[in-house]
């Protein structure tokens, strides 16, 4: 997914100061209510053993069991933990969708502002990134994995790829533009070196679009992984993740519902929260999307 509004240059904000966090949650409560819902599920997912029992102890004498003061979302056809399987599966989650985020946005960056000036770049880099637009994300992750075998390691670096043009032709398109701007040629014509232009004028541009973009492939992100693990292709089945208990759970819906609500709900939520964190800084820092009020 790639936000198709042309760039912009952020608004000046300043330093943000304490006294400027309940102003800044009135008129802009999707960053509030999206980060902080996805700080809480961080939270959650770190703390994990303090709270949480064992993810990967088998009791067949349990065999899905209903919800109980011992096991809190029951037990699954194993007799593992629900509970403390859901929790700790939020760590594959959240690892998988901020890594790739953070190597598409460092990947995306560097390609996007080298072929926002220079052509010769441009001309061959952007051919290779539409090629990889045009293959499906779980597609081209699949194929990547079939080469070395599930593991989560292999599955950030597929994701990582797959979003990688996205990012790229967004930074691209942002540089293009402000490339452009009257200071940007005045530091040019002012003797400015190249390094001294990206770091003072172009590259500080390119940081509200790309902050907004990295959300974006950090909720596509976890859910390429929810539904590569649900294939069988992504996680290791005996690592915990969403995709994995979804998978391993549905047969067994009729009989015990939430071995498949508890891990949907919370993959639902997690997108959601990021959706809104990357919805509240799009609001945040392009003048034109803020809404009237």
């Amino acid at each position: 997914m790639t936000l198709l509004s042309a760039p912009v240059e952020a608004a000046p904000m300043g330093r943000l100061q304490l006294s400027d966090l309940p102003r800044l949650a009135r008129r802009h409560p999707l960053v509030l209510i999206g980060g902080g819902l996805l700080a809480l599920l961080i939270v959650l997912a770190l703390a994990a053993p303090l709270y949480a029992g064992d993810p990967l102890n088998i009791d067949p004498f349990k065999r899905l069991q209903p919800p109980s003061a011992e096991m809190w979302f029951g037990s699954d056809n194993l007799g593992r933990d629900v509970f403390a399987r859901t929790v700790f599966g939020a760590r594959i989650s959240l690892v998988v969708g901020l890594t790739s985020a953070a190597g598409a946005a460092l990947g995306g960056l560097m390609i996007g502002v080298i072929a926002g000036y220079n052509r010769a770049f441009d001309n061959v880099t952007m051919r290779v990134m539409d090629g990889l637009m045009s293959i499906p994300t779980i597609l081209l992750a699949i194929a990547l994995i079939s080469l070395t075998g599930p593991g989560v390691g292999i599955l950030i670096v597929a994701i990582t790829v797959a979003q990688l043009p996205s990012v790229a032709r967004l930074v691209r398109s942002v540089v293009m533009s402000v490339r452009e701007r009257p200071y940007v040629e005045a530091a040019v014509c002012g003797g400015a070196r190249l390094p001294k232009v990206l770091w003072r004028h172009i590259l500080p541009n390119t940081i509200p679009a790309l902050m907004v973009q990295s959300a974006i492939v950090c909720a596509d992100a976890i859910l390429t992984e929810a539904g590569l693990s649900f294939l069988g292709v992504g996680v290791p089945p005996e690592i915990p993740s969403w995709g994995n208990m979804i998978s391993s759970s549905r047969l067994y819906l009729n009989i015990a519902p939430i071995t498949v609500f508890a891990p949907g709900i919370c993959l639902a939520v997690m997108v959601l929260a990021v959706n809104l964190l990357g919805d509240g800084l799009r609001d945040l820092f392009d003048p034109r999307s803020k809404r009237r009020r």
